[in-house]
């Protein structure tokens, strides 16, 4: 976003808030929300005809006051505009209860193929650049003629329309706002999906088996129209994740012995374990192009499913379209978390405030009601409205990544050191063994494999490890704020052919940190809370579409993308990198030698030694933004 005029843009190059905004407490209770909903909206259900002539499930909360009009604010969705009926009524309508007693027209629809709506479902449908005719349909499409039928055929609309969804319905959101629907005039991709190889399927190549093996077993084929989801492929009755995806054995026994080829969405991920031409043309982000209305991407730092889809579809739409107002918003969220009550805590952290609501009343329903009810004041945000995590503040940008950002690099050095500047000295490099018998567990927490909570969690269970690489820098003589992406460039070599990189960044508290009174059985000294992570399937290391084996034993360039934060490291505190080769069951096994991994044997999963490198000419390190105080 290139136009937005405010004040905020008379001050400095970026805007600091010196104090956290309070949210004001929500002054109705869900009782009250949902007596309003009923006195003041009328249901209706409609069989919305597409240009090809599917026809798709459309539920619409209309005002009954016609004596004014008002606009349409939608949401598409594959998980079920439920509940059906024009009787059974939501108990809140719209993004959030702030924007309740706003009066939108608030309309719900079941995407192609999914639920009550006619038609085949296709996961993160390709999107079709040029239209030759009726039949060439997708996404945009689907969302032009809904918003096309909803205008001349629901009454007392202002002519504007607006979309917001979360996760999946973001994708849609994403796709709908290159529909080029000139009623169209806000649109907020949230927690967007983007590129499935990136987001929930694989991370650079590695499976996310926990997510994707606990989403696809209700996540199933809607081969008619329905309103009964089918029942669920299998239970799991073991609590705990980590004993039961290790007691399945290799990544293959999930489909053979509990899918058995019953859900094709999980089984694509067996047949393209590359980045080929099946996710190429699912990839959203390069058709976002053209876009007139004003956009808002949200997201949250601690977003354990698309990450990669909320900033890198803010990147591309600032990127592809310049000139429109492109908002960016992100808090200390889970998930969809701004979507909640409070917002204010999360595992062991407490952020000060309840950001959620604060969101919602302050910035979601201020960008919808300025383009949804023609207002002519300027819309009072910037371009960038972050939240500060570690010194647990909202901060105000008007680029992003924030100007005066500058650029360093981390080392990791052989004494187990990490610093801005290389080490002469200490070992060549830093050897740990990785045996897929025994991985490193994603959380020391008994789970089902797959949470939330492990994005901040306590990471001392795993520097206790021997299979786990540490590296700190001495206490902090100041405070130290990183912002934008994070890049790990390793220099590494494994005596297998195949190996795992996980790297993580680490915020050490210092040994007298005190306690929270709310938190009795935590202890807080030298708690190591993770603030970013991820990791790369080696074989990808030089092109994610041809996967190559290691030499063994032979150094080889790594490089780990670790997404984008912006986090205070206090005085006091320490900065800790980590490196591992597994995160289980959050992703799945790599079998150490070079080997399909979803048709991997048990006797494929071999021990294996991995080195990390230091110094020259072979030097490992982070590339990371350091923003000034």
């Amino acid at each position: 976003m290139k136009t937005l005029i405010t004040l905020l843009l008379l001050m400095p190059v970026f805007v600091v808030a010196q104090t956290t905004p309070t949210a004001n407490p929500y002054p109705f209770t869900p009782a009250q929300d949902s007596a309003y909903v009923r006195e003041t909206y009328q249901k209706f259900e409609f069989m919305v005809p597409m240009r090809d002539g599917t026809k798709l499930f459309t539920q619409v909360y209309a005002p009954k006051d016609q004596t004014v009009t008002h606009p349409i604010i939608m949401q598409r969705t594959p998980y079920s505009c439920q509940p059906y009926g024009v009787d059974r009524i939501r108990r809140r309508v719209g993004p959030n209860a702030f924007m309740l007693r706003d009066k939108y027209i608030v309309v719900y629809q079941d995407v192609r193929g999914r639920w009550a709506s006619e038609g085949t479902f296709v996961e993160m449908t390709p999107h079709v650049d040029v239209k030759k005719g009726n039949a060439d349909h997708d996404e945009a499409s689907d969302t032009y003629d809904t918003i096309d039928w909803l205008l001349k055929n629901i009454p007392a609309n202002n002519g504007n329309v607006g979309q917001w969804g979360i996760s999946y319905p973001g994708f849609f959101t994403s796709a709908g706002s290159v529909s080029g629907h000139p009623a169209l005039k806000a649109s907020s991709p949230q927690a967007p999906m983007a590129d499935l190889w990136r987001d929930d399927a694989f991370h650079n190549g590695a499976f996310m088996i926990a997510a994707n093996f606990g989403f696809y077993t209700f996540f199933q084929e809607h081969k008619q129209p329905t309103k009964q989801n089918p029942p669920a492929l299998f239970d799991i009755n073991d609590p705990d994740g980590y004993h039961f995806y290790l007691n399945m054995g290799p990544t293959a026994n999930s489909e053979s012995a509990y899918y058995k080829g019953r859900n094709k969405y999980y089984h694509e991920n067996f047949e393209h374990p590359d980045y080929d031409e099946h996710w190429k043309k699912r990839n959203i982000l390069p058709h976002l192009k053209g876009i007139k209305q004003a956009v808002m991407v949200v997201g949250g730092w601690y977003d354990e499913q698309d990450l990669f889809g909320t900033f890198n579809t803010y990147k591309a739409i600032e990127k592809q379209n310049p000139g429109i107002q492109n908002i960016f918003v992100v808090g200390p969220w889970v998930h969809g978390g701004w979507a909640g009550p409070s917002g204010q805590t999360l595992a062991d952290l407490d952020f000060g405030s309840k950001v959620s609501p604060y969101y919602q009343e302050n910035i979601e329903a201020k960008f919808f009601k300025h383009y949804l009810f023609n207002e002519t004041t300027p819309l009072a945000l910037p371009e960038a409205t972050l939240f500060e995590t570690g010194s647990n503040r909202w901060r105000s940008f008007d680029t992003y990544p924030p100007s005066g950002t500058v650029q360093k690099q981390l080392y990791l050095a052989g004494n187990g050191k990490l610093s801005f500047t290389p080490s002469a000295t200490g070992a060549a490099f830093s050897e740990f063994p990785s045996d897929p018998a025994h991985p490193v567990p994603f959380s020391s927490k008994i789970n089902d494999g797959f949470s939330a909570d492990y994005m901040v969690e306590d990471q001392r269970f795993a520097s206790a490890r021997p299979d786990v690489l540490t590296f700190q820098t001495d206490a902090l003589a100041e405070d130290l704020t990183l912002a934008g992406p994070i890049l790990a460039q390793l220099t590494v070599s494994t005596t297998g052919t195949d190996a795992d990189w996980v790297v993580k960044v680490i915020d050490v508290y210092p040994a007298d940190a005190p306690q929270n009174p709310k938190k009795s059985g935590v202890v807080y000294g030298n708690y190591q809370q993770l603030v970013r992570s991820d990791i790369i399937r080696g074989r990808y290391r030089n092109n994610i579409s041809k996967p190559a084996a290691f030499t063994p034993n032979q150094p080889t360039l790594v490089a780990v993308e670790l997404q984008d934060v912006l986090h205070t490291f206090k005085k006091g505190h320490r900065l800790m990198v980590q490196v591992q080769s597994s995160c289980f069951p959050w992703s799945d096994l790599n079998p150490q030698t070079f080997v399909p991994v979803f048709s991997a044997k048990a006797s494929d999963y071999k021990k294996a030694t991995h080195r990390v490198y230091h110094g020259k000419p072979g030097a490992s390190f982070l590339k990371v933004g350091v923003l000034a105080q």
